[in-house]
């Protein structure tokens, strides 16, 4: 039997007659009639017998019918399933996010995407470029956020917005009646430096070896985070990405921004091996929009 045999027998075992079957499928009744003999002539059985006007189902038709329906449960939950995945209620998203990216850039992505898709579940880690590496070539995140490039041929970076530096200190500082410093204005201070060998500490000596300046450093942090704290608490100013500082405000932290500083990327990252889901693109569009809502706020203080 072929679908269009299924449909037409099933119609007749629903509606109980020929007529109604042919209005139930929206079709003539000679036509209906034509097709139940041509099923039975091929199957070799008699599916219905007729009694007095009657369409009476045979037991073979009985049982032919409940395997029909077994099929058409089956249909109906794919139906369901797709209806489910288009919700996002089946699927599961696993997101890696850098130090800067996670405090609250790709958390109010993921708040706008638990908008449009309230029964996903979503996965957050915050790991340094490195460990997204492993993580995604192993195929065990969807996508990451890094302020970092990341090179690697299985994966593909898509820049989606940039971040450049910023100055933060503590509540009642000079700095607060700046609209923007430049970088002797931050260097002359007592400066919270990061190690040599971390990614900001590389790029913020490469910033100030630009400009000339030996900076007086005495306290030396891995982590952006650590850096405001220690602002925060009066033990100096910090050069720090401009997303942890939006990040880390409190009511003991002021940040500004720093004229001319550079920009600098920031990615989505993705392994080209695995095609992406439908929460992994729509996530990808939030995570831009909320860095450029970020962007647009301007600093703080």
């Amino acid at each position: 039997m072929n679908l269009r045999q299924i449909e037409v027998f099933r119609a007749v075992m629903l509606a109980g007659s020929v007529t109604d079957a042919a209005r139930l499928l929206h079709v003539s009744q000679p036509g209906i009639s034509r097709m139940l003999a041509h099923v039975e002539l091929q199957l070799g059985l008699r599916l219905f017998e007729r009694r007095k006007g009657k369409l009476l189902a045979t037991p073979e038709a009985q049982a032919l019918f409940a395997e029909v329906e077994q099929v058409y449960r089956g249909v109906a939950r794919i139906d369901e399933c797709a209806l489910a995945l288009k919700s996002g209620k089946l699927l599961t998203l696993r997101v890696l996010a850098s130090p800067s990216t996670g405090l609250e850039m790709v958390p109010r992505a993921i708040a706008a995407l638990t908008q449009q898709f309230p029964a996903a579940r979503i996965y957050l880690e915050i790991l340094a470029a490195r460990e997204m590496v492993k993580r995604l070539v192993a195929h065990e995140a969807d996508v990451a956020i890094s302020t970092l490039p990341i090179d690697d041929a299985l994966l593909t970076s898509k820049p989606i917005g940039r971040w450049t530096l910023a100055c933060v200190f503590p509540k009642g500082h000079p700095f607060e009646q700046r609209r923007s410093l430049s970088p002797r204005d931050i260097l002359q201070e007592r400066l919270i430096a990061f190690s040599a060998d971390t990614p900001q500490g590389r790029i913020i000596a490469d910033w100030c070896a630009r400009h000339r300046c030996e900076p007086d450093a005495p306290i030396e942090v891995r982590a952006g985070q650590a850096a405001c704290a220690m602002a925060a608490c009066g033990a100096g100013v910090a050069i720090v990405d401009d997303l942890t500082a939006r990040g880390c405000m409190t009511d003991r932290l002021g940040f500004r921004p720093i004229a001319k500083a550079p920009s600098f990327d920031v990615f989505a990252v993705t392994n080209e091996s695995f095609a992406g889901s439908l929460l992994a693109r729509r996530f990808a569009g939030h995570a831009e929009a909320a860095l450029q809502r970020l962007r647009r706020a301007g600093a703080g203080g």
